[in-house]
């Protein structure tokens, strides 16, 4: 460790999920980061719906919590101290966490597809720590530097918006695309400010009308499922990004693409779903998953500072490390709600202070901490409005719910 760490406490508070509905905040020391490592004061860490699934079920698919697990693999923060190998003059940085490190030698990551790596050491995957502490220790190139135009908030969302990223990637969107985006949760409302960025002609299809108002209030177009009728779809469009994860939200996503069209299934609702096989042949559609991302940041950075994906603006409330069990299942009591976060450094709220109201598109709920680094004890802020749509350029969640069309608060499969 550099001798830039003097000022580094020895031990930190962190938010550990000790079994199934048990979270409580202990002491740990603080690690040291090694060769090639820096140490990062956490400011805000999101919270992604497998972090919720792992505190109601205690496990998703194969990686199942054996022993205590620090949650969180959405963060940014600051470098404290550097290991050795790094240069010091970066303690002191604004980053943003990739949170996965892959071995970077075997076939998958010398091709560049480290996403893939079989030796992927992610945050938050049982029974890897993840980022909902005071300090992190992490590999210095996954530490990636932000200007002073994205708030500490925004930092910790460019790991979703990475996702979305990586989803207009896979699908080679392209300028003048027309793109139906089904499930207007966190990842769905940023991958379709992705493929706006992009050139694309984007709507944004959801059953909840909570969500549809914040994607309408960011300058998109939005389609209600339930007011379908035969062949009066959002269709035909060249791509699809599917970010529901619910069975028909596929269905009739794949139904209004267009011939030689391409979808990307980036929802994850269950660990099986029907196609319609006739379209597939017929129309020659592409199909393809997504998992995570690879060399998405400096994108989501510039998309980022420039304004062409809005971050700030969107709907969201800050928690309290010792808040971490409320903010994990904010989601669910608040339909309104597109991201809740863990800030380590905000002052505890009263317990028995009633909950938020679902806030207006395009603004904070109350309790939603200024865009920036949020300061202990600060509760709300007006964050700027989203761009008109004329102005504006540009893993697992938990399983859907029976009867929905989409699933606004199904994650990314990080």
């Amino acid at each position: 460790m550099s001798a830039a760490a003097a000022a580094v406490p020895e031990t930190m508070r962190a938010a550990v999920l000790r079994g199934v509905g048990d979270i409580a905040v202990e002491e740990r020391p603080v690690p040291a980061p090694g060769l090639g490592e820096v140490l990062v004061e956490i400011a805000a860490v999101g919270v992604c719906g497998s972090d919720t699934h792992y505190l109601l079920h205690g496990r998703i698919g194969p990686h199942v919590v054996r022993e205590p697990l620090v949650l969180g693999h959405e963060a940014s923060g600051r470098v404290v101290a550097v290991g050795e190998g790094v240069d010091p003059a970066r303690v002191g940085e604004r980053v943003s966490l990739e949170p996965g490190v892959p071995c970077g030698t075997c076939p998958t990551c010398r091709s560049g597809r480290y996403n893939l790596c079989p030796q992927m050491v992610f945050h938050a995957t049982p029974p890897v720590d993840g980022s909902m502490q005071q300090h992190v220790a992490i590999h210095a190139s996954m530490a990636h530097p932000v200007p002073d135009e994205v708030s500490d908030v925004a930092a910790a969302m460019l790991e979703p918006l990475s996702v979305g990223i990586w989803a207009c990637r896979r699908a080679e969107v392209a300028l003048g695309d027309r793109v139906l985006v089904t499930g207007a949760g966190p990842v769905g409302l940023l991958a379709a400010q992705v493929a706006r960025a992009s050139g694309a002609d984007v709507v944004v299809s959801d059953v909840a009308p909570q969500r549809r108002a914040v994607a309408a209030a960011l300058g998109l177009r939005v389609h209600d499922p339930a007011e379908e009728t035969a062949g009066a779809g959002p269709g035909p469009v060249e791509v699809l990004l599917e970010c529901s994860g619910h069975p028909s939200a596929v269905a009739s996503g794949l139904e209004a693409l267009a011939p030689a069209g391409r979808a990307v299934l980036v929802g994850m609702g269950g660990d099986e779903v029907s196609v319609p096989l006739s379209i597939l042949q017929d129309r020659e559609v592409s199909v393809t998953g997504t998992f995570r991302y690879a060399g998405t940041w400096p994108t989501a950075v510039a998309l980022a500072a420039s304004g062409a994906v809005v971050l700030d603006a969107l709907p969201v409330r800050t928690f309290a490390l010792d808040d971490a069990a409320a903010a994990l299942t904010a989601g669910r009591d608040d339909p309104g709600l597109v991201k809740a976060l863990v800030v380590p450094g905000q002052a505890r709220t009263s317990p028995d202070a009633p909950s938020p109201d679902a806030p207006s598109p395009g603004t904070s709920s109350p309790g939603t901490s200024s865009p920036g680094t949020p300061s202990a004890g600060t509760s709300s802020s007006t964050p700027g409005q989203p761009p008109s749509p004329d102005t504006s350029t540009s893993r697992p969640g938990q399983p859907p719910s029976p009867g929905s069309r989409t699933t606004p608060d199904t994650e990314d499969r990080s």
